[in-house]
């Protein structure tokens, strides 16, 4: 199928052919839905502890965590400009008409431009912002009376000022303090100083980010790091790491033909989210806290955010230290029937591994190896929050073939919505993942897990797209914490609303939980 400089240049990437084959047949025959067995809730394989309970396990983390090497794994890669989508979109349209001053006018809604330049004063950068423009003149106060707004957009978006137009969400001033205003970035070396430090007071963070940005990283890293440092007692070991070329997918026109770019080359696409479970597997750490780059909150409200990640993490010290202690005596094979039968009794309920019915009929034999096999994997801790109506993925319990059932996270988009049975599970659903993890990724014999072992190749997503004026199809692998690790232990705790704050759009910076003084 492939030419001679073709094959080269698949190579070349770490690619092999197998791979795109197989990724070009899903081209052709779609990914398969998920078969979703039923919601999971509260009383069906969501965890909810008492104030009391989550603080015994803050406290069992805060006794422990000195003794594991610890990570807090930060996604960081993605561009920001899709928080400034309708700036963006306004700037390019806006001249400063009567016509478009009526049309600013008009809508004042929450995510509006109006609302953006009305409460402008209120962002971390407004200072900045303000003395950029300043120095050419401007007053940000008189711009906005005249609807001069263009200007502003210009010193904030270009790339020749602010240049938050391209900037990723990492680099960006998040929150208002007294003393300066801090970067995303920032608030997250302030959270790892607070539950990914290892008895020698290092704090140790890793982002994924992309090439161009990554220089940025570092120099921020540099210049606020001391600070915290000195603050906190510790030192920081922050690394970088970008999404491999070898997950990269190949693109294909409409007719799944491999697409190619002017000069005849064949078009790959980065691979995804999903991708990222590459650089996870390249971590030297036995516990890796996993949380977005957007999802920060001022100190003033950090408190839950650190109970809850002890909590979880507290939870999965516990879990696993007994997953490791039956694991050995599952190895030795030379067990009591009271014994497997105890250690079922955990893995179902604690680790809620699903019992097929056909395991009664088992030898003891065969007992032992499925428990075995079941157990003898990456675990994760996931909080999930009660559903708001935030778009995404949520909790579910899904079948498959054999209709073995398994926790999974589960995205809109690999639900069959015109099943009727489907979608009345999805409206029965209770709550929402807000990407808060933590994983332990090392078995019972202290080695590392091969994390790709654990991903499934069928879940994914095809998307439309264009190139240089032409149409091509796209291909992503599967999400990190959906098909990247569908073969882990799951066990899904309820956390509160609270520690979700995400920012989508630039005016989320000014809900409440953004402000320093609200």
């Amino acid at each position: 199928m492939f030419t001679e400089q073709e094959i080269k240049e698949i190579e070349k990437r770490g690619i092999n052919l197998q791979t795109v084959d197989h990724q070009i047949s899903h081209f052709k025959s779609g990914f398969p839905f998920i078969n979703l067995a039923s919601t999971a809730t509260t009383s069906n394989g969501i965890h909810k502890y008492s104030e009391k309970e989550i603080a015994g396990l803050a406290a069992f983390f805060d006794e422990h965590y000195s003794d594991y090497e610890i990570v807090k794994f930060v996604p960081a890669s993605g561009a920001a400009s899709r928080m400034f989508k309708a700036l963006l979109q306004f700037k390019d349209t806006y001249e400063g008409t009567k016509v478009d001053i009526e049309k600013y006018l008009d809508d004042q809604g929450f995510n509006s431009p109006y609302y953006f330049f009305n409460n402008l004063k209120k962002f971390a950068f407004y200072k900045e912002l303000a003395s950029l423009l300043e120095k050419d003149g401007h007053s940000i106060d008189r711009l906005i009376a005249n609807f001069d707004l263009h200007i502003i957009l210009e010193y904030f978006l270009g790339k020749d000022h602010m240049d938050y137009g391209s900037l990723p969400k990492g680099l960006l001033l998040f929150h208002d303090y007294e003393d300066e205003a801090r970067l995303a970035v920032e608030e997250h070396l302030v959270e790892g100083a607070h539950y990914s430090t290892d008895k020698n007071g290092i704090t140790r963070v890793h982002m994924t980010v992309s090439p161009e940005h990554e220089e940025k990283f570092r120099e921020a890293v540099q210049q606020k790091g001391k600070k915290y440092e000195e603050l906190f007692g510790v030192r920081f070991d922050v690394t970088f790491s970008q999404q491999k070329s070898s997950t990269d997918t190949i693109a294909v026109d409409p007719d799944n033909e491999p697409f190619k770019n002017p000069d005849g080359s064949t078009l790959f696409r980065p691979g995804g989210h999903g991708a990222l479970i590459e650089n996870l597997n390249d971590l030297h750490a036995e516990i890796i806290f996993i949380k977005n780059i957007d999802n920060v909150v001022p100190d003033r409200l950090k408190g839950e955010t650190y109970l809850y990640k002890k909590g979880i993490g507290g939870l999965l010290f516990k879990l696993q230290d007994q997953n490791f202690e039956f694991l050995e005596m599952l190895e030795d094979g030379n067990l009591l029937d009271e014994e497997i039968e105890r250690i079922r009794e955990f893995a179902k309920k604690e680790l809620y591994i699903f019992i097929p019915p056909a395991y009664e009929g088992y030898e003891k034999m065969e007992k032992i190896d499925f428990l075995f096999n079941k157990m003898n994997r990456p675990i994760r801790i996931s909080g999930q929050v009660k559903n708001e109506g935030e778009p995404g993925g949520g909790p579910f319990w899904v079948a498959d073939e054999s209709e073995y059932r398994s926790l999974q996270i589960v995205e809109s988009s690999q639900i069959d919505f015109s099943n009727e049975e489907q979608t009345e599970i999805v409206n029965k659903s209770t709550h929402f993942n807000p990407v808060d993890l933590v994983c332990g990724v090392k078995n019972f014999k202290g080695e590392s897990f091969d994390l790709r072992e654990f991903v499934d190749p069928e879940t994914g997503f095809i998307s439309k797209k264009s190139k240089d004026g032409k149409d091509l199809k796209a291909q992503e692998l599967p999400g990190l914490w959906n098909g990247a690790m569908a073969d882990w232990i799951t066990v899904f705790v309820e956390t509160p609303i609270i520690t979700f704050n995400p920012v989508k759009t630039i005016n989320d910076l000014l809900r409440p939980q953004h402000q320093q003084n609200d």
